[in-house]
């Protein structure tokens, strides 16, 4: 899963992102609202939640939250900030979020709320896919290949999953890392076919090849 966290206290911001990405989630970080704003509207489908601080400089979360449900951005929102009234809460959920979390809070807590989030109808994914012989739990974060457990990468693992999520269709290498890798990273950079070389090695022969390269457009897993 890929998160957007939007927090103006870069410590706070760092903290949370290495705690997230320690349980697997790939989190980009911005510290302004309007850029926020930006890049959601360029990149609706990059995300799988986002976590937004209400006083932000550029344009407030509240501000940021109320234009993105405007434009149908459906995204879920968890909104962070250091006011606990009633009413300050009431403003949040009536902007478009789905949820709501009081400064400082416990790490254990934002996880909590994340995987509640992830979990509701319109967001579910099912934690296991099968392919032929290949088994994928992404609770687990295990791949099990003709009954044995294959060693992947956390970053194959992740390549491996999203393939399997879009079976048969094209994945640009765009695409790709939009999904699987943070937003710093560029399209010129070769390190997603240096991944998929990676992986359609640990394959083997018999499910490498259903990892095909589409010169000129992606990549497409065939089953």
């Amino acid at each position: 899963m890929k998160i957007l966290l939007v927090e103006d206290n870069q410590k706070l911001a760092e903290s949370i992102k290495k705690g997230l990405e320690q349980e697997s989630y790939i989190v980009d970080c911005l510290f302004d609202g309007g850029v926020a704003e930006r890049r959601i509207f360029a990149h609706p489908q990059d995300y799988d939640l986002v976590i937004l601080d209400i006083m932000l400089p550029g344009k407030n979360g509240l501000e940021v939250c109320k234009v993105w449900r405007e434009k149908n951005i459906t995204v879920p929102i968890l909104m962070l900030t250091a006011k606990d009234t009633t009413s300050d809460k009431v403003l949040g959920l009536d902007a478009g979020g789905d949820d709501y979390l009081i400064k400082p809070f416990a790490f254990e807590e934002l996880l909590a709320r994340i995987r509640a989030l992830l979990r509701r109808p319109n967001n579910q994914l099912p934690n296991l896919l099968s392919v032929g012989d290949i088994t994928l739990n992404s609770a687990s974060k295990q791949i099990m290949l003709a009954g044995k457990q294959l060693p992947l990468t956390l970053r194959e693992f992740n390549i491996l999953e999203y393939f399997l999520r879009h079976p048969n269709q094209v994945l640009t290498r765009e695409q790709i890392l939009a999904h699987v890798w943070e937003f710093a990273f560029g399209s010129y950079s070769n390190v997603v076919d240096v991944h998929i070389k990676n992986l359609r090695k640990k394959l083997g022969l018999n499910y490498g090849q259903h990892l095909q390269t589409l010169r000129g457009l992606g990549y497409r897993f065939t089953i």
